[in-house]
């Protein structure tokens, strides 16, 4: 196989660069750049990697960029794992992500009003981390929006997309708030209303060059929405959402829906309704037939029969035998006499229980009864009932990992209420990971703020893991508030308490010492993890 010192001009399938990139496949060639598919052969994982012509004039540009990105922690956004422009051949080697994009998605249906908030939401946070730490991307496209095959989404091309193809911005917050408005026109409606070379999906109608509003291309999307989009494209005279943070805190404030854990946001058939008796016809237009998951939800509600009325012969009259009495109910003779079977079993342990709390009460001061209760001895104090929120999405945070990001991608699995599966990190060689990293953890995002009453979490019994509870609005853990801190002891069941009941939106089992998992390797793992908040 060739080595770094061939020439860019002459890479092809089984070139290794730096000793261990081995390229397999070419992706897409674009303007004097490449993109791969390769194999990291010191880790083992599939990697994308960026090659480009000896005559790009950005090479120096893009593995800046590239280098700058490497630092983004936020888990939506594409990890990038190296870059060098110092030998002949220069590249930069990202996460290889593995699902479908928005555009795909879009290609069979419009999204269901609900699930585009929610992808767009998560965009538009990911976003705001990047520019919270510098870093814009200026040419957003359905294409580089993924929801990956792990039930997460991600973003691409963060920093580097902007330099591979010379864009430019004098407010970069405005363009990447056009950006993700047009993302979210296009998930509402399945038309696009940019550039003709920016998507495949069909043109956005418009009037005078401006597009139309979402809400009068597809029926069903709420005027809250609808002004959102309209805010961030210029559509109309409301104020403009300046930045991607602006437009996050805007759809946190809609109705979302839960993604589902797999690729293809589209919409799904639902299970027919139960036929209603004497259902009356409803006249469903072209609109209404492209949403059928809203149609059947419509016609499942417009048929409720009415509550049972009790028939007059059901209960026999005072003082008539129900040996003698006809029986007119679907129960019949046996139904009545059940009935009445329960109701003087029941009578029963009430009189007994009644029976029992008197002679219980009476002996409650006598000394001479061994389970009689101290008057002087207060009770203890009712623990507060909790109840288990639901998690929308779950992926672990693995700096620099050796799973090709299969950790990430499976954090899922400590979320889908089997003991037997769970989400692992790398495995290391030393309880400190090699003094390579601070820590590793699992990331729980529960879609919005809620109120945190503890996190329960099944962990290997193996003792000597040294774990961190973390919580925040943001899913980057130098920035998220340290709740707890427990070591494993041996007993699989941990919980962690979480004083005051804080509100946050993420959740983070963050490991800063691990210990042996059930595969016997040095690494963190959590079998199962709940997050409980007050009943009330």
């Amino acid at each position: 196989m060739q080595d770094v010192a061939v020439s860019t001009s002459v890479i092809e399938p089984g070139t290794r660069l730096a000793g261990r990139y081995r390229l397999e496949e070419r992706i897409r060639d674009s303007g004097g750049s490449s993109l791969w598919k390769a194999i990291d052969e010191i880790l083992a994982r599939a990697v994308a990697v960026r090659t480009f012509e000896p005559e790009f004039p950005r090479i120096a540009d893009a593995v800046t960029s590239a280098r700058a990105a490497s630092r983004l922690t936020d888990p939506r956004l594409t990890q990038v794992f190296d870059a060098d422009d110092s030998g002949e051949s220069a590249y930069i080697v990202s996460e290889w992500v593995v699902g479908e994009n928005l555009e795909g998605m879009l290609a069979k249906a419009p999204l269901e009003p609900g699930r585009a908030a929610t992808l767009l939401y998560e965009a538009s946070e990911a976003i705001a981390a990047a520019h919270a730490a510098g870093l814009w991307h200026l040419c957003l496209t359905p294409r580089d929006l993924v929801w990956t095959t792990g039930g997460t989404v991600k973003l691409l091309g963060v920093a580097t997309d902007a330099v591979l193809n010379d864009w430019h911005a004098d407010d970069p917050a405005a363009e990447d708030v056009h950006c993700l408005g047009r993302m979210l026109y296009a998930a509402l409606t399945a038309h696009w209303p940019g550039a003709d070379d920016r998507s495949d999906l069909p043109a956005a109608p418009a009037a005078d060059g401006v597009p139309r509003a979402p809400r009068q291309v597809q029926a069903g999307i709420s005027h809250a929405v609808d002004a959102i989009v309209c805010r961030c494209l210029g559509i109309g005279p409301a104020e403009p959402l300046a930045t991607p943070a602006d437009l996050a805190k805007a759809l946190r404030n809609v109705p979302r829906t839960p993604l589902p854990l797999f690729a293809g946001l589209g919409h799904s058939q639902p299970p027919s309704p139960r036929p209603a008796p004497n259902p009356q016809p409803r006249h469903r237009g072209p609109a209404q037939n492209n949403r059928p998951h809203h149609a059947a939800e419509t016609a499942a509600t417009s048929h409720v029969p009415p509550p049972r009325t009790r028939d007059r012969h059901d209960v026999a009259p005072p003082g008539t035998s129900t040996r003698t009495t006809p029986a007119h109910g679907p129960g019949g003779r046996g139904g009545n006499r059940a009935l009445l079977g329960i109701a003087a079993a029941a009578l029963t342990v009430i009189v007994g229980l009644g029976a029992w709390a008197l002679l219980r009460g009476s002996g409650d001061n006598d000394p001479t009864n061994p389970g009689a209760a101290d008057p002087k001895r207060s009770s203890a104090p009712a623990t507060p009932a909790t109840t288990k929120l639901p998690v929308q999405s779950a992926a672990g945070v693995d700096p620099a990992g050796q799973d090709g990001g299969e950790g990430q991608e499976k954090g899922r699995l400590a979320i889908d209420g089997k003991e037997g599966t769970a989400w692992r990190s790398s495995y290391y060689t030393s309880p400190e990971f090699g003094n390579l990293k601070e820590g590793v953890g699992l990331l729980l995002d529960m879609g919005h703020q809620v109120s945190i009453s503890e996190v329960k979490a099944l962990l290997p019994e193996a003792p000597g893991a040294t774990i961190q509870l973390k919580i925040g609005d943001t899913p980057d853990p130098k920035a998220m508030k340290k709740v707890q801190t427990l070591t494993t002891s041996g007993s699989r069941a941990s919980t962690f308490q979480v004083p005051g009941r804080p509100s946050a939106r993420y959740v983070l089992l963050w490991f800063t010492k691990i210990s042996n998992g059930t595969d016997g390797q040095l690494r963190a793992e959590v079998s199962e993890v709940s997050v409980h908040g007050p009943s009330n």
